[in-house]
């Protein structure tokens, strides 16, 4: 079930259509599922406008316990239409029906840990001298601009939204065109909730950049939180450095797994080739390095090999199915000119894999795992994101060569180490730079902890009780409270 025909924009708590509209399209099939109206420039300053009034006029940003409250409602009321997100997440954006789940239950638990963080005392008092008070207090810094990238559309949106509302900010949401069914139900969702005044979320679906440009440019928004690529990332931290806005960046990685000869083989095998499958690979955290100790190395890469080549693709809709489309064709033809391009520079292809020419995935844009092993870590394979079922494997000696080998990229948003060892994964744990790690596992996301990147894969950090920074402004008040004798 689509929530509406023509997917329309939600501002001020009214359903706004534009003048432009375009294609929904199913990326199983190359189906038309639907139209959706596309915003420009006027409909997000709307946005703006709607969400600075509501930041300005109503007791949104005073009153912690309606933000609470409407929070938990929120959850209430995604958690009664928890098989719509699951079903329009399937149709719209490719993803197989359990991968879906997967995506959609962060949602309920971001919600509810941000209606705690509401009501949470955030400031503190101290007497600095007799007579004089000194408080530090935080206020919500006012609208908060909302960039949510197509591969996990359902629940990368509620993470930021929900720290930025639990803080006392509103919001423009900026939802990309390929997720246009999934706002618009986002939208219902929203509106069902009495305690959300009109107004403090506005939801806005664009195929371009006006509106992510507006929201980064406008004095009045002065907080951006974005997930995506790098490149966009880096001209966001530009365009909002004239006005000194605060800035949430997840961005790009290259999640390594490192496997030591010691390792449960039969779970690393299992974890790495859902590592690279899952959304299809579509995922900031895809496991697209496997670094393999010598001893293991042959063994490992062949049967990583055999089940990667085995990995059956397919829609949603037959239950069969193992990796799902990429987002759209232009996809399919970027991650296999990656591909060539690896292949020619010297990787090896152990499972070429490639766009999928079995003749009843012909209208989806279907891409089999492939696997290449390389020696040279400043190959473009090694080093850029590919955002597609692409792994490559290398062979590493020592535990420092293994650490050298993982931290030789620009990103730093997660990793994965291997071993059943009592002490080394904690210790290469430690020297690894990235954001998360996850020892004998994958993208172990806890929404009641900090997630983001180092270096190139971010700043700032969304889950846990950082959250709420990017959204909040300190305030010092000093108060002298013994009467003062004037000679």
């Amino acid at each position: 079930m689509t929530p509406q025909n023509t997917a329309r924009h939600w501002i001020g708590g009214e359903w706004v259509g534009s003048a432009r509209t375009r294609d929904s399209i199913n990326p199983a099939t190359g189906e038309v599922i639907g139209t959706y109206a596309d915003a420009d420039a006027e409909v997000g300053q709307r946005a703006i406008d709607a969400a600075d009034r509501a930041f300005k006029e109503g007791n949104w940003r005073l009153d912690p316990m309606v933000r609470a409250t409407a929070l938990s409602h929120l959850a209430d009321a995604y958690a009664a239409r928890m098989d719509e997100v699951i079903d329009t997440l399937c149709l719209e954006n490719g993803k197989l029906r359990h991968e879906a789940g997967f995506e959609s239950h962060f949602i309920l638990r971001a919600l509810r840990f941000a209606a705690g963080l509401a009501v949470q005392p955030h400031g503190r008092v101290t007497d600095t001298q007799p007579g004089r008070q000194a408080m530090s207090i935080r206020q919500p810094v006012g609208v908060a601009g909302i960039v949510v990238p197509w591969n996990s559309p359902a629940y990368l949106c509620i993470r930021a939204l929900a720290p930025a509302l639990a803080a006392g900010c509103t919001a423009v949401v900026k939802m990309p065109g390929q997720a246009a069914r999934t706002a618009a139900l986002m939208s219902e969702i929203l509106d069902s909730v009495p305690e959300l005044p009109k107004g403090v979320v506005n939801v806005v679906v664009e195929s371009g950049s006006d509106v992510a440009r507006l929201l980064v440019e406008s004095p009045r928004v002065p907080a951006i939180s974005f997930t995506g690529s790098t490149a966009t990332g880096r001209l966001i931290a530009q365009g909002a450095a004239a006005h000194f806005k605060r800035v949430g960046l997840e961005l790009g990685g290259k999640t390594p797994h490192l496997v030591f000869a010691d390792a449960d083989i039969e779970a690393a095998l299992t974890t790495a080739v859902a590592s690279c499958t899952v959304f299809a690979g579509q995922f900031c955290m895809t496991g697209s390095r496997v670094l393999v100790q010598r001893e293991i190395a042959d063994e490992f890469t062949a049967a990583l090999a055999q089940r990667l080549e085995s990995v059956r693709p397919g829609p949603a809709a037959d239950s069969e199915s193992q990796i799902g489309p990429l987002i759209d064709k232009a996809s399919v033809a970027r991650v296999d000119a990656a591909v060539e391009a690896a292949i020619a520079a010297g990787a090896k292809p152990i499972v070429r894999g490639g766009p999928s020419t079995r003749p009843e995935l012909a209208g989806g844009a279907f891409y089999h795992p492939t696997l290449l092993a390389v020696t040279d870590s400043s190959l473009p394979i090694v080093q850029e994101e590919t955002f597609g079922p692409v792994q490559t494997v290398q062979v590493f000696d020592t535990e420092e060569e293994a650490i050298a080998l993982a931290n030789d990229t620009e990103y730093g948003l997660s990793a994965c180490v291997w071993s059943r060892d009592a002490d080394r994964p904690v210790r290469v744990a430690r020297q690894l730079d990235a954001g998360l790690i996850s020892i004998n596992s994958w993208a172990n996301l806890t929404i009641e902890f900090e997630e983001g990147g180092f270096k190139s894969s971010g700043v700032g950090r969304l889950g846990g009780l950082a959250s709420v920074e990017d959204f909040l402004e300190y305030k010092q008040i000093t108060h002298d409270y013994l009467p003062q004798h004037h000679h």
